[in-house]
C-alpha cells in the first residue's frame, strides 16, 4: 500500500509509520517542524514534508492516517476527502495493523498476533518498555509500538519481531484504545485525566471497563489489587484477573516506587507467558528508564544534574519528585514545569497546586496550549504560580518564556550540585538540551 501519515512526527504515529515501512509498504507523511523523530524517519527512507497544505498527498494513496492533533478542517484531511482516500486515526490504523494476521495479511508470518496492551493514566510507556525488555531478553521476540524512545528498542519507539506477540501502549484519550483487540491488558492505574473529553471520573473509569470487555472470553487483565479503582475496573470487566500486588517489588536501575509497581505488572505477565521469575527479575534489574521518563540527560560543567520528564499530571509529578528526592538525597531540587493544556490545569487545579512539595524552586515558563480548539477556558497564570507557592510551600516563579527561564536558571537560580527537573509534555523538553550546552 501507499500510506500517507499526517502528523508523522508524533511519538505514536511515527512508530506506526516506521513499522509499516518495515513491512514493505510505501510510507510518506508530513509534520509542522523538523525534529529528531522526523530525522530518524527520513533516515529510514520515509519521505517527510514540513508543510501541511495538502499538496504532498499523492492521488494514488491507499490510506490516509492522521494524528488526533490534526483537525478535520486541516488542508491535508480536506485534500484526502477530495481524493476519496480512506482516512483513519492513528489508533484506528494501529488496531487494524495488530489484527492483520487474522485477516490473512500475514507478511510472511503464519499465526495470529496476540496483543498485549498496556493501559492506564500513568506509567504506560515505562511499563511497555519494561515489558519489551523482559520478553526480548527471554527470547520471545515481540513486536512493539510505544509512545517513547527506549534503549531496549535501539533508541526507537517500535520493533518488528518474528513471534506472534505484539506489545502496544494503549492510550485512553477519546477512547482511542477501543480500536485495539487485546488478548492481555496490563492496567497500571486509572486516576482520571483528559477531562476535555470525559465528562466525569465515572465516565473515565467506564472507558477502561469497556476496554477490558474487549478482551476475548479467555482474556486476562493484570492490575494492582490494592488499588480500589483498578480492582473495580477489572472486576466489572468480567475477565480473568491476576493481582500484580502478590508479586515482589523488583529492583530497578531507575528510582521510584511507582516504577517498581509498574514492574510488578511485568513480573505477573512473565509468569503467565512462562518466563521464569529469576529471568524476569534479572532483566528488570537492568531497566534504567526511557526517553523523557526521569531521563538523566547529563551534568553541566557546574555540577548540575539535568533530568527530563514527561510528567504532566499531578499524580505523576508527586511520584517523580518523591523518587528524585530519594535518589538525590541532600541535593536541592529545582523544577521547571510547563502545564500541558489550560483545560487539564483548570480541572485538576487543586491537585496541581499541592503537587510540588519538597522542591526548592518551581518555575513556570508558560502553558503549552496543545489543543486550542478544545480548551474550556484560560488559566490565570499569575494566580496559579502564587497558589503553587502557597500550596506546595516552594518558591514559585513566573519564567515568562523558555528563553527567559533559561536566563534565570543560568544567572540567578542554579547552584553547583542542584538537580534540575524539566517537567511537562510540551516543548519544555528543549530546555534540557539548552541548559547542557556550554555558553
Amino acid at each position: 500500500m501507499k500510506i500517507y501519515c499526517s502528523g508523522i512526527g508524533g511519538i505514536g504515529l511515527s512508530a506506526y509509520a516506521a513499522y509499516r515501512a518495515s513491512q514493505g509498504h510505501c510510507v510518506l507523511g508530513s509534520d509542522r517542524a523538523e525534529s529528531a523523530v522526523v530525522r530518524d524517519l527520513t533516515g529510514q527512507g520515509i519521505a517527510v514534508f514540513l508543510s501541511q497544505d495538502g499538496s504532498h498527498i499523492p492521488a494514488d494513496c491507499d490510506l490516509f492516517v492522521y494524528s488526533e492533533a490534526i483537525p478535520d478542517t486541516s488542508p491535508e484531511r480536506q485534500r484526502a476527502v477530495a481524493l476519496g482516500i480512506p482516512q483513519q486515526t492513528y489508533f484506528q490504523a494501529l488496531g487494524e495493523l495488530t489484527r492483520l494476521r487474522s485477516s490473512g495479511a500475514t507478511d510472511g508470518q503464519a499465526s495470529d498476533f496476540r496483543v498485549i496492551a498496556v493501559a492506564g493514566t500513568h506509567g504506560k510507556s515505562s511499563t511497555t518498555a519494561m515489558t519489551a525488555r523482559v520478553l526480548i531478553e527471554a527470547g520471545l521476540d515481540p513486536s512493539v509500538i510505544v509512545g517513547t524512545k527506549a534503549r531496549e528498542l535501539s533508541g526507537r519507539n517500535w520493533r518488528k519481531g518474528k513471534n506472534n506477540l505484539f506489545i502496544v501502549e494503549a492510550c485512553e484519550y477519546r477512547r482511542s484504545f477501543h480500536f485495539l483487540s487485546p488478548a492481555i491488558i496490563l492496567l497500571t492505574n486509572a486516576d482520571g485525566d483528559h477531562f476535555d473529553y470525559y465528562q466525569s471520573r465515572q465516565d473515565y473509569e467506564q472507558a477502561f471497563v469497556d476496554f477490558v470487555k474487549r478482551l476475548p472470553p479467555d482474556g486476562l487483565v493484570i492490575t494492582h489489587g490494592k488499588d480500589p479503582v483498578c480492582a473495580s475496573i477489572a472486576e466489572r470487566g468480567g475477565r480473568r484477573i491476576i493481582d500484580a500486588d502478590t508479586f515482589p517489588l523488583p529492583a530497578l536501575a531507575t528510582p521510584g516506587m511507582h516504577m517498581q509497581q509498574n514492574a510488578q505488572l511485568v513480573l505477573a505477565l512473565a509468569e503467565e507467558l512462562q518466563v521464569s521469575q529469576e529471568t524476569a527479575l534479572a532483566s528488570l534489574s537492568g531497566y534504567s528508564g526511557c526517553w523523557r521518563r526521569m531521563d538523566v540527560r547529563g551534568d553541566t560543567p557546574e555540577g548540575v544534574t539535568v533530568i527530563d520528564d514527561y510528567g504532566h499530571h499531578p499524580v505523576e509529578i508527586r511520584a517523580t519528585i518523591a523518587a528524585l528526592l530519594s535518589a538525590y538525597s541532600g541535593r536541592r531540587l529545582v523544577i521547571v514545569f510547563q502545564p500541558h493544556t489550560h483545560d487539564r490545569t483548570r480541572k485538576l487545579y487543586a491537585d496541581f497546586v499541592n503537587a510540588f512539595a519538597g522542591a526548592a524552586f518551581v518555575i513556570i515558563p508558560n502553558i503549552y496550549d496543545a489543543r486550542p480548539d478544545r480548551e474550556s477556558g484560560m488559566v490565570d497564570l499569575p494566580a496559579l504560580i502564587r497558589d503553587i507557592g502557597k500550596g506546595s510551600r516552594v518558591q514559585a516563579i513566573d519564567g515568562k518564556s523558555l528563553a527567559v527561564t533559561e536566563r534565570l536558571l543560568r544567572t540567578e537560580i542554579l547552584q553547583s550540585q542542584d538537580v534540575l527537573l524539566i517537567l511537562g509534555a510540551g516543548n519544555v523538553t528543549e530546555l534540557a538540551t539548552r541548559i547542557l550546552e556550554v555558553k
